[in-house]
């Protein structure tokens, strides 16, 4: 779990170098091809954002934010979620689903609209069935990377399940690096060499030198 969660982390912090200089460029988003319960989906560097339009230049989304953690000033809250604030949350696993303008959303980058209706299966519910669901949801909510997200969030608004295409595909990536026979053989290696190193030829060091290698090898 921790190399995903430390995976995922990095991953944000690149990003966020890019985003800095992202947020400076002026992007005017024409808010009158959105209907209430749309689907909003802001491709970024490494990962992608997703919403729900509420309608009157309102987008109900899942963000981390370390903020109130600290503070329960509303005012404070309104602000847009700086990327700081953002990795600090993610760390924290603190969120909130908050309502924000189409601008602070998209935070500069271009929109989709319901781009996940060609991946998903299952029909999208209303426009105004989608909209409640995202409205009864909002307030503070624990993050996390892998189990829910901001996609988990907006999946289970539209469609009725609580999924993410990025979180399936990240672990794929991840499990078809770590159960290679490339990292087989390097456990190997790497466990003969911690016998070796430590003299010992005890049952606790024979058995994850054995099982540990295989166990990798079978599921390559």
């Amino acid at each position: 779990m921790f190399p995903l969660q430390f995976l995922g982390l990095f991953n944000i912090a690149v990003a966020t170098i890019v985003e800095e200089k992202r947020k400076q460029q002026v992007v005017q988003h024409d808010i009158s091809i959105y209907k209430r319960g749309d689907l909003l989906e802001v491709p970024r560097t490494l990962f992608t954002h997703f919403g729900i339009y509420l309608g009157n230049n309102r987008v109900a989304h899942l963000i981390p934010d370390i903020l109130p953690v600290f503070t329960t000033e509303q005012k404070a809250h309104e602000k847009m979620v700086t990327n700081n604030r953002l990795i600090l949350g993610v760390i924290a696993k603190k969120a909130s689903v908050r309502v924000d303008s189409v601008e602070d959303f998209a935070y500069g980058a271009e929109i989709l609209v319901n781009h996940m209706d060609k991946v998903c299966s299952r029909p999208p519910l209303t426009g105004e069935e989608v909209a409640r669901r995202a409205e009864k949801l909002l307030g503070s909510v624990a993050y996390s990377l892998l189990w829910y997200n901001c996609e988990h969030y907006v999946m289970y608004c539209r469609y009725g399940t609580s999924m993410s295409f990025q979180t399936y595909q990240f672990c794929k990536a991840v499990r078809k690096i770590v159960c290679s026979r490339t990292s087989s053989l390097l456990s190997f290696l790497l466990c003969l060499f911690i016998m070796f190193y430590l003299e010992s030829l005890s049952i606790f060091v024979i058995l994850p030198t054995v099982f540990i290698p295989s166990t990798i090898w079978m599921a390559s």
